[in-house]
């Protein structure tokens, strides 16, 4: 490292607020207050369009890429970049902060750079991933940045309604093959840092305003079927039903015991949605759908728990006379966050005189997705009550200036300063 930053170095919180509420309007469900910004919907290209503006505003050079990645550069310095980042998709009715505030406080971090004249020894790349929730199994954004996008993919991933990713990308006049051009060359991203709401209660409950993330945890997403046979439910007898929703209750009730056998303290398994046919009060259900997400900080323990998961339901099935087939759209495998990047966190939170605790992260970010292409780290800020994919979801703007602080001075560390930019 060059030069260390002035000791005022400060993002402008007030503009950082502004224009993460103004985001926050776009896809706004106006029944809810949640946000409505599901990937490759009309609010999330006018999210995309907004943050554009200010980006194009801040000066930086902006592209948008096959896959829907919206990335602003500052053109300075020398070699490859740094980059700060998140998503600007939301789950359905979701939180105005998930995602979103990663992405305006990572521009928020180069708009302060530029005024306080600090001059980046590397270029600094501001980016809103495409596609991190899920919609249609994965983290389509970074994944393509990653190189992880097949044609395959492309072409059969599906939402729950059974939309394709292809389908909805032409809806935006995209070229989906176009994506497969998306992956970023080796060695052109030196790091990759990321601030995120915590998603959960730990730094809440603790009154800690961050937490430097070691690690994230890997997660598989199943969709399972049971088949048995509708029938009339006042005249078909308890012992002779092929209740499919009983062998879905059967697996449920099994979960403890399943991460009790092949689970740690970090693991976690939930059935999320679920679809039963006929769906009728006097129909005994002949078939249900659902989905199981599995997570845990270890691969090892992640395949433990699958082939646990397969025991019971195979269990539960047989007992209730029902068949079972079982769909897996997705496997991200648990990510260590970069020890380097996890030094220049805590050199910041040091330096700006933050209590930083380390902690494990539960839920998915694009940081692991990074990860396999470039030195990454993920930064915390608290959730008001652990609440987060909720309209309820909010963050004390205090902490998120220790926040964007935190990631402005790591930000700073890693991509050095020309010697001209010294100590005041």
């Amino acid at each position: 490292m060059s030069s260390k930053p002035p000791r005022r170095t400060t993002i402008n919180l007030e503009r950082l607020r502004r224009d993460l509420e103004a985001l926050g309007r776009i896809g706004r469900n106006p029944l809810t207050g949640g946000i409505d910004r599901v990937s490759f919907s009309d609010a999330d290209m006018e999210g995309r369009r907004f943050v554009r503006g200010l980006m194009e505003k801040a000066g930086l050079t902006v592209t948008l890429d096959g896959a829907g990645n919206l990335s602003g550069r500052w053109n300075v310095g020398d070699g490859p970049v740094v980059m700060l980042g998140s998503h600007l998709d939301s789950v359905p009715n979701g939180g105005m902060f998930d995602g979103a505030l990663g992405v305006i406080a990572g521009l928020e971090c180069v708009r302060s750079m530029r005024e306080m004249g600090l001059t980046p020894a590397l270029p600094i790349e501001v980016i809103a991933t495409a596609e991190e929730e899920g919609r249609f199994g994965g983290m389509f954004g970074s994944q393509a940045l990653a190189g992880q996008v097949t044609r395959k993919w492309l072409e059969t991933a599906r939402d729950d309604s059974g939309t394709r990713l292809f389908d909805a990308m032409c809806a935006q006049s995209m070229d989906p093959y176009e994506a497969l051009k998306a992956k970023r060359p080796e060695g052109s991203i030196a790091a990759f840092l990321e601030l995120h709401v915590e998603q959960g209660p730990v730094l809440h409950s603790e009154k800690k305003p961050v937490g430097i993330v070691t690690g994230i945890s890997g997660v598989f997403n199943w969709t399972v079927k049971l088949s048995g046979e509708a029938n009339h439910s006042g005249t078909t007898p308890m012992n002779m039903r092929r209740d499919a929703f009983a062998g879905l209750a059967e697996f449920a009730c099994a979960i403890p015991h399943l991460i009790a056998e092949n689970g740690t303290g970090t693991s976690r398994i939930t059935i999320g949605k679920v679809s039963v046919e006929p769906n009728f009060p006097h129909t005994v259900p002949g078939a249900v759908e659902f989905s199981i997400v599995a997570r845990d900080m270890d691969e090892t323990v992640m395949r433990a728990l699958a082939a646990g998961a397969k025991s019971h339901i195979a269990a539960a099935a047989t007992k209730h006379g029902l068949s079972f087939t079982i769909d897996e759209a997705s496997w991200l495998a648990p990510s260590p966050c970069h020890p380097d990047i996890i030094a220049a966190c805590k050199r910041a939170a040091l330096k700006l005189g933050l209590d930083a605790p380390l902690m494990p992260s539960g839920a998915g970010h694009d940081t692991q997705t990074m990860a396999a292409i470039s030195r990454a780290g993920l930064i915390f800020v608290p959730s008001i009550g652990g609440i987060s994919h909720a309209p309820e979801e909010r963050t004390e703007w205090a902490d998120i200036e220790s926040g964007a602080n935190l990631l402005l001075h790591a930000a700073i560390d890693l991509a050095g300063l020309h010697p001209q930019d010294g100590d005041e």
